[in-house]
């Protein structure tokens, strides 16, 4: 319980510290209906949240990441950074209120660098379940996870499944964005390395199009982002796996890094995420059904 307590208490500070980078965000926004109210929960007064709830439809957006390690180029945080960063920029094409910088996240492979936040699992899902619980509570109904680390996947699709386990008063969505063909060929065509997944050109770029300031270029090269290749299980799955193959947490290959690129890569995952959330605004089939389900599972 105690050191539940504190690090509850850690990512308090940080949300606090960390929340005031949305402000230059919400600056820029195409879409002057919403320039009065941010759509950052932690800019918004007690009365103005009222506001944003009515606005939004009872939409809130959770941007996901961790801390950890992304070559030694990148911050921390990148995670979070450009998934907040999505966030906010969509929720200014279709407003909804974006929670404050969320950085609890499944990265046990990293907790050999230094940095990396790694909570216990108990911690992880009991952090997300409390959370979501107080977002409905403030008058929220339906969630939407963006997440920007690839190691959360799975965590984020079990934790998802298991809400059906016992009757709740809101629904989750996991938004799950997809490149357009279209879009695939230009960022392909705009690529200087042909490998990648961690720190690599594309999330290097990323960070380059919303926080250049972060990023250290001349750093890319530092370290080997090349496969290991030191295990062979066809067929098998191992938790060391990506420890094996990039021990150095950094996989591909960035110094071809550009605003440009990360610019094209944002914009069609902020323009998804905007329809997405007109979509569950709209929707009000999955709580329905949710509701038919739990009826017929407890008789």
């Amino acid at each position: 319980m105690k050191t539940t307590s504190i690090a509850v208490v850690a990512i308090i500070a940080a949300t606090l510290s960390l929340g005031s980078q949305s402000a230059l965000a919400q600056q820029t926004g195409s879409n002057n209906s919403f320039k009065s109210i941010p759509a950052a929960w932690e800019e918004l007064t007690s009365s103005d949240f009222e506001i944003a709830v009515k606005q939004s439809e009872g939409v809130c957006i959770i941007p996901m990441g961790v801390i950890e390690k992304h070559g030694q180029h990148l911050p921390l945080g990148t995670d979070v950074f450009t998934s907040r960063e999505s966030a906010l920029r969509a929720a200014r094409k279709e407003y909804a209120i974006v929670y404050p910088f969320y950085f609890a996240g499944q990265i046990f492979e990293a907790m050999h660098q230094p940095g990396t936040i790694a909570y216990s699992p108990d911690m992880l899902y009991n952090l997300l379940e409390e959370t979501c619980r107080e977002i409905s509570r403030n008058g929220i109904k339906k969630i939407i996870f963006v997440n920007g680390h690839g190691g959360n996947t799975y965590f984020l699709q079990y934790f998802c499944q298991t809400q059906l386990a016992k009757e709740r008063d809101y629904s989750l969505y996991l938004f799950t964005p997809a490149v357009d063909a279209e879009t695939q060929k230009v960022i392909s065509s705009m690529r200087k390395s042909k490998t990648g997944g961690h720190a690599d050109e594309g999330e290097s770029s990323t960070m380059l199009a919303i926080r250049p300031e972060l990023v250290k270029m001349e750093r890319a090269t530092a370290e080997s982002g090349e496969d290991q290749k030191r295990l062979n299980l066809p067929n098998a799955y191992t938790a060391i796996w990506w420890y094996s193959k990039y021990p150095n947490h950094y996989a591909g290959e960035a110094s071809g890094a550009s605003a440009e690129l990360g610019k094209i890569i944002m914009e069609q995952k902020i323009n998804q995420l905007a329809e997405v959330i007109k979509t569950v605004k709209a929707d009000k089939a999955t709580m329905s059904l949710q509701r038919e389900f739990w009826q017929k599972s407890s008789k």
